[in-house]
């Protein structure tokens, strides 16, 4: 294992304000059975490999690396790591649409039609024929708005979690074509919505989503190794992703060159360590540091619920070679605009408390954000299926492992 142990080294890449009184932080009993059980993880081929982190609003106060990035060629997993962390990509692409809203550009209720023609007059299915697809729509009860992309009640699907969505694109409809599966508004459905988003950013935003972003987000954050390109200088650092099998985890080495995708639902490349910055500016209300990115009260608004008296739906596994179901607290969580929010408390058996925010990435890159104990907490690993239990397991026990050695603010 290799622990950041050098006063130096931490200061240089986590930054100031290391002797910060009263902000909350791991004990070192802690950091060690954390240690070992993420070592354990990786020997017992849980997980090929891991970096994981824990900040505080000042600092970082756990980051560790364990296991390969590059099993093929022994290449050790590093804190420098980058990892495509797909759809850990929507709450930046989030954070840029309040950006836009705080600066007069965009209204959270206008239709989102009059920024991306392609999803203005969306119709809805009003049949479905599973034999061979076919269907018939009629019209939407009222326009997809922002703030319905922003929290998942657009209407939009994603194939991998959807039969009818995995009939249509079967037939050829991309995942941001096809026809709604209900009336805006009217139920949660984890979906693509976010890509559309991140055109409506690039629209009124003028520029790509990666100028954008680098210019409003990463570059003011601090987050260098964020970014949707990956340039041959880093290539090395790019872990691969594994497939758990019957058999155990298979590897799929990377490609000779790196194809970049660049959608506002996914395509980020990033690292443990730069994710946390962008915690840290969410713990911070929106700013981090000297920077502030946005006011307090679009960070409360973009974590509050959203949704009124709907909840998180499971999403079913269509694809269980890509995504179990998912996603825990289905049935009573709420959503805000980009994250899923915790309604339960989970003091008593060491996990995060209500009013939590959090989501994830494909390839099992997860975060949370706990206003409550003033942490945010990333794993990046890069594991298919998502949310299968065994890399879900790994995760639950650093949560616990956590709250049990969180000191007290």
């Amino acid at each position: 294992m290799r622990r950041i142990c050098l006063l130096a080294a931490i200061v240089m890449i986590l930054g100031p304000s290391l002797g910060s009184a009263g902000l909350p932080t791991l004990s070192p009993d802690g950091q060690a059975a954390i240690d070992r059980m993420f070592q354990s993880a990786v020997d017992q081929g849980e997980i090929p490999g891991a970096v994981v982190a824990v900040t505080n609003r000042d600092r970082v106060v756990y980051l560790n690396a364990f296991g390969k990035q590059d099993a093929a060629n022994g290449v050790l997993m590093t804190t420098g790591t980058l990892f495509r962390i797909a759809s850990m990509t929507k709450p930046v692409t989030s954070v840029g649409v309040m950006m836009l809203y705080e600066q007069g550009k965009l209204k959270l209720d206008d239709p989102a039609g009059d920024y991306v023609p392609s999803i203005k007059g969306r119709e809805v299915i009003a049949t479905f024929n599973k034999a061979d697809a076919s269907y018939t729509t009629r019209a939407a009860a009222s326009p997809v708005t922002i703030r319905q992309l922003l929290a998942h009640t657009s209407g939009l699907a994603y194939s991998f979690t959807n039969e009818t969505a995995l009939a249509l694109q079967r037939k050829g409809i991309d995942n941001r074509d096809m026809p709604l599966l209900f009336d805006p508004g009217t139920r949660w459905n984890y979906s693509p919505a976010t890509a559309t988003l991140g055109a409506i950013v690039e629209k009124v935003g003028g520029a790509s989503l990666e100028d954008f972003d680098q210019a409003a987000i990463f570059r003011p954050l601090e987050m260098a190794d964020t970014s949707y390109l990956l340039p041959a200088e880093k290539a090395r650092r790019l872990v691969t992703v594994h497939q758990r099998e019957a058999a155990g985890l298979v590897e799929t080495p990377n490609p000779a060159s790196y194809t970049p995708g660049m959608r506002g639902d996914g395509g980020l490349i990033s690292t443990a360590g730069d994710y946390s910055k962008f915690l840290q500016m969410l713990l911070n209300e929106g700013r981090w540091h000297n920077t502030r990115l946005l006011k307090p009260e679009s960070v409360r608004l973009m974590t509050s619920n959203q949704i009124g008296e709907l909840v998180v739906e499971t999403m079913p596994a269509v694809l269980p070679r890509t995504s179990d179901a998912f996603p825990f607290g289905a049935g009573k969580d709420k959503f805000g605009l980009g994250f899923q929010i915790t309604t339960t408390d989970g003091a008593s058996v060491h996990e995060r408390a209500s009013g939590s925010y959090t989501w994830a990435g494909i390839n099992n890159t997860h975060f949370w954000v706990d206003p409550k104990n003033g942490i945010g907490v990333v794993m990046m690993t890069q594991v298919l299926p998502f949310y299968n239990a065994t890399s879900m397991d790994v995760m639950k026990r650093f949560e616990h492992l956590i709250y049990e050695n969180l000191s007290a603010k």
